[in-house]
């Protein structure tokens, strides 16, 4: 599997962006919308030119999430019920919930 290019204003490795910065923001997520990795909905929103699509919810077996630690590719479905990385255990960032309405059909 080659390695997902994130887009957007990244500013580090670890797919921080420049919205969203904090030591637990290390997740990027492939939009459903258009099959593009990005740090987070802004920076989708900055470089593309069409509406957020989010992933359908009978698609959460889909590897969408990303660790921007480890690079390890993970579920929708594994992902919602994560607060950390399995393999690598990098915290993620809980505020990332009130953006999931943008990403996943609740």
């Amino acid at each position: 599997m080659d390695e997902p290019q994130v887009r957007g204003a990244t500013v580090d490795e670890q797919t921080r962006c420049r919205h969203y910065a904090g030591p637990r923001d290390v997740v990027a997520i492939r939009f459903f919308c258009c099959d593009r990795w990005y740090p987070c909905l802004r920076c989708h929103q900055e470089a593309e030119t069409h509406r957020i699509t989010p992933w359908p919810r009978g698609r959460r077996e889909e590897l969408a999430l990303l660790c921007g630690v480890c690079r390890t590719r993970f579920s929708i479905a594994e992902y919602l019920t994560a607060a950390s990385c399995e393999r690598c255990t990098a915290g993620f960032n809980p505020g990332c919930a009130s953006h999931h309405e943008f990403y996943f059909e609740l």
